[in-house]
């Protein structure tokens, strides 16, 4: 046992991993979920969801996948889906992050549609511990880093 507290945790499941058994992934997902862990589907959007199973499944997070933000500003197609991804997040009470985003253009897109989280280069590349902890301190500290990271 790590000692860490169950509601620090959150595991990222693909959306094609918790659709080839809905019922086996549902049933794992709860006991999780029972234990405070929290839940995310990653990739959303690129497998073949079922919404009506979605609705069922414990998560708190949806995540948009990164090949969904390389077509904004490039495509339309790019702005549908991250639109329809997030509205389908918030009708079920979700947070939605999305993966992948490199541009002020993406951000403010990400801003109007109400978005909630980001992930991306714009932000910063992936850091390690000890690059985290100077990243924060150059933003002003914890709060503001949150800000950015947050929509």
């Amino acid at each position: 046992m790590s000692g860490l507290s169950p509601n620090l945790l959150e595991l990222e499941l693909t959306e094609s991993a918790v659709m080839q058994d809905v019922r086996q992934a549902t049933e794992k997902m709860t006991a999780l979920r029972k234990m405070g862990v929290m839940l995310a589907i990653d990739d959303f959007g690129t497998g073949y969801s079922n919404l009506n199973s979605l609705r069922n499944f414990p998560v708190s997070r949806l995540k948009i996948d990164k090949s969904f933000m390389r077509d904004i500003p490039v495509s339309e197609g790019g702005f549908e889906i991250a639109t329809a991804v997030i509205a389908i997040g918030h009708k079920f009470n979700l947070r939605v992050l999305a993966e992948g985003v490199e541009t002020q253009e993406q951000l403010e897109f990400l801003r109007q549609q109400g978005c909630d989280e980001l992930q991306g280069y714009f932000i910063s590349k992936p850091l390690d511990a000890a690059n985290l902890e100077r990243w924060i301190i150059s933003q002003g500290g914890l709060r503001n880093a949150q800000h950015r990271l947050c929509v």
